[in-house]
């Protein structure tokens, strides 16, 4: 199956340099390009994209406010954030409005190519140990946890779903928190997914963010 890919950054040198990389793969191909978020919304309108690699800093739209109106939408492609920056606080716009990642603009190509992989199988390209750096940074931009509308979603976890949570949330595998709780690998999985229906996330890394908008999590890796 070839993976679609939409290239989205103002730098004309960055998109030909990502295009001949992913041109030389054979299960992907680029199928659109876009020089700023207002274009890409509406080459998206018309293209079948599975992945879109996504600039935050560029004209008349920036790719954070980009990526959250393209996560808005049913059957939205995934996006990955690109960023020259590592820790920037763009990145950590992009995962709030919705990114399945984040990739420095300097990653080696067998690295990108992973990424591209990885997110479109559904999973998340940066590690929750990373997100929760990230978080832990810009930790003072969430809103307070009483104050936050979503706080209410966590009823509807069971105690294990919110026991699981913290442990994702603070950078755990899947595999690690089998071993913190005595529970087989698969069934950590099943806790997880469980997880992601209820509360309407997209995968991991969402997770990661709400534990800490919700204040499940805190800065440091303490949980409330």
């Amino acid at each position: 199956m070839t993976i679609r890919v939409m290239l989205v950054d103002d730098q004309v040198l960055l998109r030909t340099g990502f295009r001949m990389v992913l041109a030389a793969q054979p299960d992907m191909e680029v199928v659109a390009e876009a020089g700023d978020g207002v274009e890409a919304l509406q080459v998206l309108k018309a293209t079948a994209v599975d992945v879109v690699l996504m600039d935050v800093r560029m004209p008349k739209l920036d790719g954070v406010e980009a990526t959250r109106r393209i996560c808005a939408e049913p059957d939205a492609p995934k996006v990955l954030i690109l960023t020259t920056f590592d820790l920037d606080e763009y990145a950590f716009s992009g995962l709030k409005a919705g990114a399945s990642g984040f990739m420095l603009k300097d990653v080696p190509p067998g690295e990108l190519l992973a990424a591209i992989r990885s997110v479109h199988s559904g999973d998340a390209v940066v590690a929750p140990s990373t997100t929760r750096r990230l978080l832990d940074r810009f930790a003072p931009m969430l809103p307070s946890a009483g104050k936050e509308p979503r706080h209410e979603e966590l009823g509807r976890l069971t105690d294990r779903e919110r026991e699981v949570m913290v442990l994702v949330a603070q950078g755990l595998s899947n595999g690690e928190i089998a071993g913190r709780l005595v529970l087989s690998e698969a069934t950590v999985k099943t806790h997880v997914g469980r997880i992601l229906t209820k509360l309407g996330l997209r995968d991991r890394v969402q997770v990661v963010v709400l534990a800490y908008e919700t204040g499940l999590v805190r800065a440091g890796g303490g949980h409330g």
